[in-house]
C-alpha cells in the first residue's frame, strides 16, 4: 500500500517536472496623451479624478473578452499591467489636463488626503472588450465642489473600433473611449 502510494506519488512529482512551462502573459496599459504645454492663463484650480468603481466581472487582471450577449471569456495570457481601478482615473486625469490647458489636475489612491478645487467621481458602468465589436465604455461621472456640492453630473458612452480585435489594439481602443469621457467631462466643467 506504501509503495503503491509512494510510485503514484513519484510520477505525479516527475509528470509535473515535466511539463513545459507556460509562457508569462503579455501585458498591456491604457495610455493617454502627454501634457507638454503651460498652464491655461488663470488655471489656478485643482481637481482630483476619483474614486472609480469598476464593476466586479471586469475588476482583474486578466483580460475580458464578450464572446456572447450573456457570455464573456478570461483571456488568462492577456492582462492589464495595472488595476483598471487606478489605470481609468489615470487616463481621465491625464486627457483632462489636455482639455483644461492646466497640469493642476491629478488621480491618486490617496483621494481623502489632497486638498481639491473639484472631484471627479467615476463609476464605469460598461468596461467590455469583443474581438467583434471592440471597446465600450459607459461612465457616469459627478463633478463636486471641495465642499462636496454638486456641480455637474453625466454619463458618457464610448463605442472604440479595435481593428483585428487584438489585445493591444483593444487596450488602445478603450483609451480613445476614455478621451472621448475625459472630453465630455471637461466640457462640463467649462460651464459656468
Amino acid at each position: 500500500m506504501m509503495r503503491t502510494l509512494f510510485a503514484t506519488l513519484a510520477a505525479l512529482f516527475l509528470a509535473a517536472c515535466s511539463t513545459t512551462p507556460s509562457a508569462p502573459p503579455q501585458l498591456y496599459t491604457l495610455t493617454a496623451p502627454a501634457y507638454e504645454g503651460s498652464d491655461a492663463p488663470g488655471a489656478t484650480l485643482v481637481t482630483f479624478v476619483g474614486p472609480v468603481t469598476v464593476p466586479e466581472a471586469v475588476d482583474r487582471p486578466q483580460f475580458v473578452m464578450r464572446t456572447a450577449a450573456n457570455q464573456v471569456e478570461l483571456v488568462d495570457g492577456h492582462r492589464w499591467a495595472e488595476p483598471l481601478k487606478e489605470a481609468i482615473p489615470r487616463v481621465i486625469a491625464a486627457n483632462l489636463m489636455k482639455e483644461l490647458g492646466t497640469r493642476r489636475i491629478s488621480a491618486s489612491r490617496l483621494a481623502t488626503g489632497i486638498p481639491a478645487d473639484y472631484r471627479v467621481a467615476l463609476d464605469v458602468q460598461r468596461f467590455e472588450s469583443s474581438a467583434a465589436t471592440g471597446a465600450v465604455v459607459e461612465i457616469l461621472w459627478i463633478i463636486r465642489k471641495g465642499n462636496g456640492e454638486t456641480v455637474r453630473t453625466g454619463r458618457t458612452q464610448a463605442r472604440e473600433v479595435a481593428g483585428s480585435g487584438g489585445p493591444a489594439e483593444l487596450a488602445a481602443a478603450h483609451s480613445r473611449a476614455l478621451t472621448v469621457v475625459a472630453r465630455d467631462i471637461a466640457g462640463a466643467m467649462r460651464v459656468p
